[in-house]
């Protein structure tokens, strides 16, 4: 299973860029289509919110890669004890 952790971490690190980028082109696509405030506006927000949640996919992705979640608690008692 700690295994199946890392390597599901590396997919994770590539998915965060390649949404990050897609989010990005598709912005752009969008605000060529239509270059009015309202879509500029529009996908400035998506993109402002939407960049730290693939950073964090990227951590999380590093973090799992490094098998920092080999070892989870199995209880609410073992985690009171670190």
């Amino acid at each position: 299973m700690n295994q199946l952790k890392r390597y599901a971490g590396i997919i994770w690190i590539l998915l965060g860029p390649l949404a990050a980028v897609y989010l990005v082109r598709t912005a752009m696509a969008e605000v060529a289509k239509k270059p009015v405030m309202d879509t500029y506006i529009q996908w400035g927000v998506f993109i402002v919110v939407f960049i730290p949640i693939a950073l964090g996919m990227l951590l999380f992705g590093y973090f799992a890669w490094k098998g920092e979640y080999d070892h989870l608690p199995e209880s609410s008692a073992e985690i009171e004890e670190d």
